[in-house]
């Protein structure tokens, strides 16, 4: 089958091919990708080229394809996987494997394997690794969303507090706590908001710095019309760039400071800051992957020592993660939509992927079989002064808050050119 895949050959050097996959054998499964959202790992990955952990040494030979976070279709189910598979359903994936017999992922490791492709091909240890999952919701790219929902479930699984008179760790953030998340109206942030909101385990008080006004503008115009928490949840919004924000921080923690702080950039004066913000107990997630090995900063030992404060990283999420974002998708309690500010087609992928940290706002949503370029959702009204197609979806968009949705995924996949 003919392929049109965006494929890493070394250090920021990613070319869109067309190739020809073969037929999938009985223990394989041959799948259409409808979208994929680049994440800032793969930003990374060109960085690194083959230097990076899970890239391959002979990428400039046998090149991989780029992408981890996608859903689509199955085509054709090799025999092996006919009772846990039937081609034509809807699918997505948890690219970190649950197993430890390997550190090769999807989207970074595999040349017949990424989100940045018309059709992949998935291999059997990847299909017995069980991160093909099944997917039912009404749009494909809230499926691509639950990778990185899965990611901040994990964070939030990963904090810890401790009884200090049975030493006894209990995992989580603290129910009923206070719980600080800085630099946090990006698209990682708002999505770790969604859940502190409308998860399973909710903090009595919630604080959200930034430094851009637009962001926190748009997150509290996201979250605060018709939130159903308000009344159980206060929710601060802060402008870090102004004056006294620690200051201002501890102010709305009644002065006792926060017991769950997460930092989602990864920047040194961020890191002391969240430590200077700990409650007795409290502890520090760094939820921000950094390119530097050398990034430190300084932690108060004294508070560690007498306040038995702490700090944990997280990177990814899980399957069980996954499954748990896919489920609250389904039932509506939370809506990874407002992550996606940026459209466009496979023709995009790359140079999207090369200048992903120069071009702003949140995630960028790849529908892997058009040719349409990268647009902000804010342009739509402009652009659709002279298209039907933008007009009709900014109208779509306005109906649902300004966000991306199902009806407007719909009109897209079936009026925009294809490339295959």
């Amino acid at each position: 089958m003919k392929a049109i895949a965006l494929r890493v050959y070394g250090k920021m050097d990613a070319r869109l091919e067309s190739f020809e996959l073969p037929d999938p054998r009985e223990d394989e499964i041959l799948a259409e990708v409808v979208c994929d959202t680049v994440c800032m790992s793969s930003y990374k990955l060109l960085q690194q080229g083959n230097q990076h952990k899970r890239v391959p040494a002979d990428i400039a030979q046998d090149s991989i394809i780029i992408g981890h976070e996608f859903a689509g279709r199955l085509l054709k189910v090799g025999q092996c996987w006919r009772e846990s598979y039937k081609e034509g359903e809807t699918f997505t994936i948890q690219p970190a494997l649950d197993t430890t017999a390997s550190i090769k992922r999807p989207g970074f490791s595999f040349p017949t394997l990424g989100g940045d492709s018309t059709h992949v091909l998935f291999p059997p240890h990847i299909l017995e690794s069980g991160c093909l999952l099944h997917y039912e919701g009404d749009a494909f790219f809230k499926a691509s969303l639950s990778e990185p929902m899965s990611c901040i479930i994990g964070a939030c699984k990963n904090q810890f507090h401790v009884n200090m008179d049975t030493y006894e760790h209990h995992m989580g953030i603290r129910q009923g706590g206070k719980t600080a998340v800085l630099a946090g109206c990006g698209p990682m942030g708002l999505g770790l908001l969604d859940y502190l909101l409308h998860g399973p385990v909710n903090p009595a008080l919630i604080a959200v710095t930034d430094m851009n006004q637009g962001r926190l503008d748009r997150a509290s115009g996201i979250f605060e019309p018709q939130n159903p928490m308000r009344n159980r949840i206060e929710l601060h919004y802060m402008n870090s760039r102004e004056t006294n924000t620690a200051a201002k921080l501890m102010e709305c923690s009644d002065g006792l400071g926060f017991d769950d702080v997460f930092v989602l950039a990864p920047i040194p004066e961020l890191l002391e800051l969240a430590d200077s913000l700990l409650a007795p107990d409290g502890c520090i997630n760094f939820f921000a992957g950094p390119t530097s090995q050398d990034l430190s900063a300084k932690i108060n030992f004294y508070k560690v020592h007498y306040a038995g404060t702490h700090v944990v990283g997280t990177s990814g999420g899980n399957i069980r993660d996954s499954l748990e974002a896919l489920d609250l998708m389904a039932c509506g309690k939370i809506n990874p939509a407002f992550m996606i500010t940026h459209i466009g087609g496979i023709t995009a992928a790359k140079d999207t992927t090369m200048r992903l940290p120069q071009l702003g706002g949140g995630k960028k949503l790849i529908y892997t079989h058009l040719d349409l370029p990268l647009i902000p959702l804010a342009d739509l009204p402009k652009l659709g002064r002279n298209s039907a197609l933008f007009a009709e979806l900014a109208q779509l968009c306005d109906k649902y808050n300004g966000l991306w949705n199902s009806e407007a995924e719909h009109l897209l996949l079936n009026k925009v050119p294809k490339v295959i």
